[in-house]
């Protein structure tokens, strides 16, 4: 993100620009309580994003963090099966080839 423009004053302290290392991404991930014992810190998973030609794209992903609790369905989940009331979040890094874009959303298989 661009905070000022070529020609601006800028004061001290003022940001200029957001920079962001996009090497790794960090997908934000909810499952179920039935499917969070299929799941383990650092196991690997596939993680699949649409490739923009109508079909879909797959990354390797690892597991870094497993939340210790549940919280309600978050109203952008979207699953195949009826929504569970409680959801266990995880955040998986994927590593990135330049296709992924910060934002973008993925589906993870376990």
């Amino acid at each position: 993100n661009r905070y000022a423009e070529a020609g601006e004053l800028a004061t001290i302290g003022t940001p200029l620009f957001k920079i962001a290392d996009t090497g790794i991404l960090f997908l934000r991930a909810y499952v179920t309580n039935d499917q969070l014992a299929q799941i383990k810190l650092n196991g690997e998973v596939t993680v699949r994003v649409d490739d923009g030609h109508g079909g879909m794209k797959s990354y390797k992903g690892r597991i870094n963090w497993i939340s210790d609790k549940s919280e309600f369905t978050p109203k952008t989940i979207q699953t195949k099966n009826e929504r569970a009331n409680l959801v266990y979040a995880l955040k998986i890094a994927v590593p990135n080839d330049g296709f992924l874009k910060i934002g973008m959303y993925g589906e993870v298989k376990l």
